[in-house]
């Protein structure tokens, strides 16, 4: 038998749940490790100037690197104000008017993080 609370009750929402909770903890630990990476890099050889910046930013492998990580870092800001509108902002309007400022700054972020690391 169905209570009457549970007829009333309405369901609200997309419930990403546990994809996007996974999603934040496989993003921060690429970006941690990318930090370790970076950091060491710094410590074997530290760059002075701008030719020994370009010269560790031109290894494939650092580039790649580099934009999985700015990828990811841009998912995780995704999630994360994804949920704060959710949480926070109730009209309906604005909370779509914010979400697509966001989605459109970060569109534009990775398009110019591209742009940074191959042009």
């Amino acid at each position: 038998m169905v209570s009457r609370a549970n007829q009333n009750r309405i369901v609200t929402g997309a419930h990403y749940g546990l994809m996007d909770w996974l999603a934040q903890r496989v993003t921060a630990a690429v970006m941690a490790v990318y930090m370790v990476l970076l950091a060491a890099v710094l410590i074997v050889a530290a760059p002075q100037d701008y030719a020994a910046w370009k010269a560790i930013f031109t290894q494939p492998v650092f580039r790649i690197a580099t934009l999985l990580f700015l990828l990811s870092l841009y998912w995780h800001a995704w999630i994360g104000m994804r949920d704060i509108f959710m949480d926070y902002i109730h009209p309906v309007a604005i909370r779509l008017t914010l979400q697509i400022g966001v989605i459109l700054s970060l569109v534009v972020y990775t398009i110019w993080s591209v742009q940074i690391l191959w042009g």
